[in-house]
């Protein structure tokens, strides 16, 4: 589990496809805190740590990517020089500062709109149709991994808004019209669509 609070900015420094896509992702995280096998939050990805180090003074860690992440995330088009947004996973006692994230991606939106609006930055994104039923005006997305707050929503348009912090400590600053976003859905608005749809088939 995590919490949409990104505590680092990796960067993808090797790709390699050998039956899955392994990834060497930079990092500030100390690997000697770094258990093999722990999950790390990679754009919203939750990843199994397979290696970790530190070569000339930069940190590292690898990931296995299956090819099922592959298809619903935008791993397969990261390429070295790729900044991340990254965060450990939740540890008993942790504060729960954003809100429940599980780090599995359920599809992919796409940016439609930047505009600035002072110091902060709006972003109208674009849900599959699939999931656009689960986003709703002030409730929670992760975006490539971010614990955001939905403004306003219109169809498959949803509009979020970045405070200049948030743009300084993610990759959020650097958004672009066309991007492709890992989007993951709030727990609770999932199952409370699904206890919906459970009633109104009794």
């Amino acid at each position: 589990m995590f919490t949409g609070i990104i505590t680092d900015i990796g960067t993808v420094e090797q790709t390699e496809m050998r039956g899955d896509l392994h990834v060497r992702i930079a990092t500030s995280y100390d690997p000697a805190g770094i258990d093999l096998g722990a999950s790390i939050a990679c754009d919203g990805c939750c990843l199994t740590v397979t290696d970790r180090g530190s070569q000339g003074g930069q940190n590292w860690f690898d990931v296995t990517i299956s090819a099922e992440s592959i298809d619903k995330t935008t791993a397969g088009t990261w390429a070295p020089g790729r900044r991340l947004n990254l965060e450990r996973a939740l540890k008993v006692g942790d504060e729960l500062g954003g809100h429940i994230v599980s780090g599995h991606v359920d599809g992919l939106a796409e940016v439609m709109a930047v505009e600035d609006e002072g110091e902060s930055t709006r972003v109208t994104l674009r849900a599959p149709i699939a999931l656009a039923r689960f986003i709703a005006p002030k409730g929670s997305v992760a975006l490539n991994g971010t614990s955001l707050t939905v403004n306003d929503v219109d169809h498959c348009d949803f509009g979020i808004n970045f405070i200049p912090h948030t743009k300084e400590q993610t990759t959020w600053g650097n958004v672009a019209v066309g991007d492709q976003i890992n989007l993951e859905i709030d727990t609770l608005a999932r199952y409370v669509a699904r206890l919906a749809d459970m009633q109104d088939k009794t």
